[in-house]
């Protein structure tokens, strides 16, 4: 069928329900909801979590194994979501997350709840990019900018709601609810995709691309984990096991090419739109990790202020973000995707180089200035993508675009992870291996007081030098994503 057509027919489907629009974005966005504040609700519980199982041991597992499980699945359910509808692909996710999170509260053992949390990332896979593909669909031009800047303030909700909420039921409640506490909003949401969502699908026999799919979760998997794991395996086989998952993703990219109904289809990356979402995703990702994971190191190890004035700055950054999306849904309906994604990346550009100028003596002022600036050309684009390729796909394609932006989002964060955190360590490897551990006595006040004063000095300086490498990769990293931003076709924008 025409891409065309088969767009005609699920506007026509869209419209036919638009009574129900609202309820069916209220399940979506529940969708994307309860998978964004499941991992800051269990992480602020975990300590109570390990003295009720033991297994101290597993713990990065418990979020390595969910991480992976959701990040290889997630294009597979977007294209799946072409191939046969939103709803079913939604359900499917829907019942394998309410299965996994109540599995998770009966886990007697860290190793079994590791093994449900494989099983609720396989539902969590689903959601989130056939969520946000839901909202594209029934929502079109002004609206769907707008529509998906609402959507990312979930985020904030999520990082503001999930760690108190976590801190609550693990000091008031019995653990297993930190699990149970999403079956409810998840159930409401699957009913609600039961009883008023309707789409009218093509009736056609499909050829599942099974290969394809082995290929991407093999290759996928590998890379996560040598990258994740990286500290654990030593540099060379961290090496092996990348490279090898590299080597599995160009098999798959050429198997692609063959294939009559791929997973991931080789059309995305020939067009300009999809194709700089991808690599901005992929960009903005590794930034993003870049902050929150190095930037309190940098307030507390080096400008000496405590975790609560870190805890602030990450969390204004993250409220910066959505309102940078609500931004750009405003902006594109004036101004094309290209303006207002190269507006997006200078005000990045800005916060980026005020961050490489940080010193020891940089007051809280300007290093909030930096962080909000940042978050919000990072929401800008972020956002301004996710409208961009939703609205130049059709319909048979929307599923696999919006589920490759958030795939190399992810991706992303992984590689500045393990790239940053081996910037970090080199610098800072004579200290590492110090039986003292210097490097962590310095992130508290008490620590610092206690150490002498010329290696206190020695080690401020390994980490001030160490995190000023990573804030100049950020402003480079700021440079290439406007460079992307310019590169988009001129014109183009929202249709009203």
């Amino acid at each position: 069928m025409p891409a065309e057509i088969a767009e005609q027919r699920r506007v026509e489907t869209a419209e036919a329900g638009r009574q129900n629009r609202i309820l069916i974005f209220i399940a979506a966005l529940a969708s994307v909801f309860i998978t964004a504040i499941e991992s800051t609700i269990v992480s602020t519980a975990m300590p109570t979590i390990v003295a009720a199982l033991g297994g101290f041991d597993l713990l990065g597992w418990v979020f390595t194994s969910y991480l992976l499980t959701q990040v290889v699945t997630i294009p597979i359910y977007g294209r799946l979501a072409d191939l046969y509808g939103r709803k079913p692909i939604l359900l499917i996710g829907v019942g394998l997350f309410i299965l996994g999170s109540i599995l998770c509260g009966f886990a007697w053992s860290m190793f079994s709840l590791v093994i449900f949390r494989v099983l609720q990332g396989l539902g969590a896979g689903a959601l989130v990019p056939v969520g946000r593909t839901l909202i594209g669909d029934i929502f079109h031009g002004e609206e769907r900018a707008r529509m998906q800047g609402v959507v990312s303030s979930v985020f904030i909700a999520a990082g503001l709601l999930g760690p108190m909420v976590g801190a609550f039921i693990a000091t008031h409640w019995v653990w297993p609810m930190i699990f149970w506490i999403n079956v409810p909003i998840a159930i409401v949401a699957g009913a609600i995709l039961i009883w008023c969502f309707r789409e009218r699908i093509e009736k056609r026999r499909h050829r599942i691309d099974w290969g394809g799919a082995m290929l991407i979760c093999v290759g996928t998997a590998t890379l996560m984990f040598a990258l994740a794991q990286a500290s654990m395996l030593g540099p060379a086989l961290a090496a092996a096991l990348g490279a090898t998952g590299l080597v599995i993703l160009a098999i798959f990219v050429v198997y692609e090419r063959s294939v009559t109904e791929p997973i991931w289809p080789m059309s995305l990356w020939r067009d300009r739109v999809a194709s700089s979402g991808n690599i901005v995703s992929l960009a903005l990702g590794a930034t993003t990790m870049g902050i929150a994971a190095y930037l309190p190191v940098y307030i507390q190890g080096v400008m000496g202020d405590s975790a609560t004035v870190s805890g602030f700055i990450i969390m204004a950054m993250s409220a910066s973000g959505p309102v940078g999306a609500l931004a750009a849904g405003q902006s594109m309906l004036r101004v094309s995707y290209r303006a207002t994604a190269s507006a997006g990346a200078a005000i990045y550009i800005v916060g980026s180089i005020m961050m490489s100028l940080l010193d020891a003596q940089t007051g809280v002022a300007w290093l909030l200035a930096s962080c909000l600036l940042m978050g919000l050309g990072i929401g800008m684009n972020n956002n301004t993508y996710l409208v961009a390729v939703q609205s130049e796909s059709a319909w048979n394609q929307r599923g696999i675009a919006t589920s490759a932006l958030m795939f190399s989002r992810i991706l992303g964060q992984a590689m500045g992870a393990a790239a940053f955190g081996g910037v970090l360590n080199a610098s800072l490897s004579p200290f590492l291996r110090s039986g003292e551990d210097l490097a962590t006595k310095i992130m508290t006040p008490a620590g610092r007081a206690a150490l002498p004063p010329d290696s206190a000095t020695a080690i401020i300086a390994g980490f001030d030098h160490a995190l000023h490498v990573i804030f100049v990769i950020l402003v480079a990293l700021s440079l290439f994503v406007i460079t992307v931003g310019l590169m988009l076709p001129k014109g183009r924008g929202i249709r009203r």
